[in-house]
């Protein structure tokens, strides 16, 4: 499992809808994020490349990943620095890899 809902579970203080519409807010936003950052790398756009991993970076923190936390981290951080869009290009792969993985995951387990 890639996700753990420790951080979920101690916000939300025994509430299952809560946890249930953040887990259905993640599943709703973070993947047409992550097409809108795919999109941004595409047309080298540094800017929206920074705001859109920046967006995804606590989406993916509240459900303890803190590998892919830190790919969202490294991403923005190379957007806002505007570093070499072939350099963003290789770590997005990482991202949209555990994004996908953990959207199964979640969909099987909350039966989304």
């Amino acid at each position: 499992m890639i996700y753990n809902l420790d951080k979920i579970n101690e916000m939300a203080e025994g509430d299952e809808d809560f946890i249930n519409s953040v887990i259905s807010v993640f599943l709703e936003e973070v993947p047409q994020d992550l097409e809108e950052l795919e999109s941004a790398l595409e047309q080298h756009n540094h800017d929206r490349v920074y705001k859109l991993a920046h967006k995804i970076k606590p989406n993916v923190d509240l459900l303890g990943m803190e590998q892919t936390r830190a790919i969202a981290l490294q991403m923005e951080t190379l957007g806002k620095n505007k570093a070499s869009m072939s350099d963003i290009k290789q770590v997005f792969p990482l991202l949209k890899k555990d994004i996908h993985q953990v959207v199964v995951e979640l969909q099987n387990d909350f039966n989304l």
